[in-house]
């Protein structure tokens, strides 16, 4: 046994431990180590920024709006896990006279224990050492062990330096939160009974590496993983005809945004045949400039993955060159095209995704061909639709549904807001779950339910005693019960929630 694996060992025995403290923890204790952890960020935020930006290129102003939105999302979790509804509490009373009998039944949502979280290249802070996974973990009371990304290792070990002293000051329990490195660790880490589920963003080989030791454990354990994803645009006729040159300049913006290395760049555009959009998007793009990739792996398999498409049968480049040195000169922006029929002939090789600055313009004839070619698309984090009013596009939108976890009809797909009611995942290979990694519902990724059946209320979660003790919501014998303190006033009317027989105050 290793030197490294005994630190490894100690590293999960200590999280082991934690979790017993951190399950037994108040909301409100937990959401005060989500803020101290927010605060600390802050407050470190310029020499973080500078550390990031030597590692990973991105600029002052990209991770200065990235550590922002970090602490911003730590905040949301401690507000999700005072407001009570994440624990999904659920009474049923006893009803003796049914047939058969019904005992009482509580059921609650708990920590599912410590959890693994693999960092992402492509944001150092929102989805890497304190990122979204860690967060949401850590709010409903499970120890995480971070696994480092080695594209911002210093970034990444200066982090955890500042969350760990932040934990402490704050009361949390130690062992609650550590930090591992190299490639090594993170597979012993997957595969060490102590970890109960893993949240992971990056490739699909990678991810589907990882998740197959996940699955393949003596005791199988959720993997969470953000995959791949191409992220489909569809435009209609007339949404050309109207706005042509501004959905032209939207979509050079969004390809091209962060060198295209984000996880919702609009990797696949379909536009109807015989328009002008393709050359109203090169002029739109014409005065992008090339930039520095994440890490020099990146760089040098960008222009692998163009030189890929431009041999592909029936592909054209509308604008930018597929020969280029993205390590030496930093990637510059390339726009490709071909037709739906070609897409039908060749789904393996044309829709495969190429990270960075790239996008595929798929010209088709008729909606019938669209939907052809649009059901070859794999899952998808977003598809996004730009039509006119009063078009007819309801098929077409639940086929998009089917596709991925977040439909768009203004905009484009990059950028996530972090709030209740983001869903970031979708169909595999974008996730390998159903559940969302940003916004409000990504606890529920480290949760499980568990119910208590004619059980003394002292041995009961606060959540499940008779008198709601904690004023959260809860659903009771088939009600939905709100607190009186948190009944939402309309800006606009000045009521309150409309009488509903399926909803009571309490």
């Amino acid at each position: 046994m290793t030197t490294a694996t005994l630190d490894l060992m100690a590293v999960t025995a200590a999280a082991a431990q934690a979790a017993k403290a951190t399950a037994a923890a108040t909301d409100a204790e937990r959401a005060g180590w989500l803020t101290a952890v927010a605060d600390a960020l802050d407050a470190n935020a310029s020499e973080l920024i500078a550390i990031a930006d030597e590692e990973t290129s991105l600029g002052e102003a990209r991770l200065a709006g990235e550590v922002a939105r970090t602490s911003g999302q730590l905040r949301l979790f401690a507000k999700v896990i005072t407001e009570g509804s994440y624990l999904e509490a659920i009474i049923d009373h006893a009803d003796p006279s049914a047939t058969p009998p019904k005992p009482d039944l509580r059921r609650i949502l708990l920590p599912i224990g410590p959890v693994a979280v693999f960092s992402a290249s492509n944001f150092p802070f929102a989805f890497s050492v304190v990122g979204g996974d860690t967060a949401s973990a850590l709010a409903v009371g499970c120890p995480v062990i971070v696994k480092a990304h080695s594209g911002h290792l210093l970034l990444s070990e200066r982090t955890a330096e500042i969350v760990a002293e932040a934990l402490a000051a704050a009361g949390a329990p130690e062992g609650i939160f550590a930090l591992v490195s190299g490639r090594a660790a993170g597979t012993a880490l997957v595969q060490d009974p102590v970890i109960k589920a893993v949240g992971f963003t990056g490739s699909i080989p990678g991810g589907r590496a990882l998740f197959d030791l996940a699955t393949s454990r003596p005791d199988p354990i959720p993997f969470y993983g953000e995959l791949g994803s191409l992220n489909p645009v569809v435009i209609t006729t007339k949404a050309i005809a109207a706005r042509g040159a501004e959905l032209a300049a939207g979509l050079a913006a969004s390809f091209t945004l962060g060198a295209g290395q984000f996880c919702t760049k609009p990797g696949l555009v379909f536009i109807p045949a015989g328009t002008d959009f393709a050359a109203q998007l090169a002029e739109a793009g014409k005065d992008s400039a090339a930039a520095t990739m994440l890490t020099a792996r990146i760089a040098e398999a960008y222009p692998e993955g163009l030189r890929n498409v431009a041999a592909q049968p029936g592909v054209r480049i509308v604008s930018g060159s597929a020969d280029q040195d993205a390590l030496r000169n930093g990637a510059a922006p390339v726009v490709f095209s071909t037709t739906a029929a070609n897409v039908l002939d060749r789904p393996e090789e044309l829709l495969e995704e190429c990270f960075g600055p790239t996008t595929l313009l798929i010209e088709y004839s008729s909606a019938e061909e669209l939907s052809q070619a649009l059901a070859k698309v794999p899952g998808s984090l977003t598809a996004t639709l730009h039509s006119q009013p009063g078009e007819d596009v309801a098929d077409l939108v639940g086929q998009l549904t089917g596709l991925a976890g977040r439909v768009l009809f203004a905009g484009w797909p990059t950028g996530v807001a972090v709030n209740w009611a983001q869903q970031h995942g979708g169909p595999y290979p974008a996730t390998t779950s159903l559940f969302t990694s940003v916004g409000a519902t990504a606890v529920r990724r480290f949760q499980r339910p568990v119910a208590f059946q004619d059980a003394p209320e002292s041995v009961l979660h606060p959540a499940l005693r008779e008198d709601n003790p904690l004023e959260i919501p809860r659903r009771v014998d088939g009600v939905l019960e709100l607190p009186r303190s948190s009944v939402h006033v309309s800006p606009v009317a000045g009521v309150g929630l409309p009488e509903d027989p399926a909803l009571r105050l309490t």
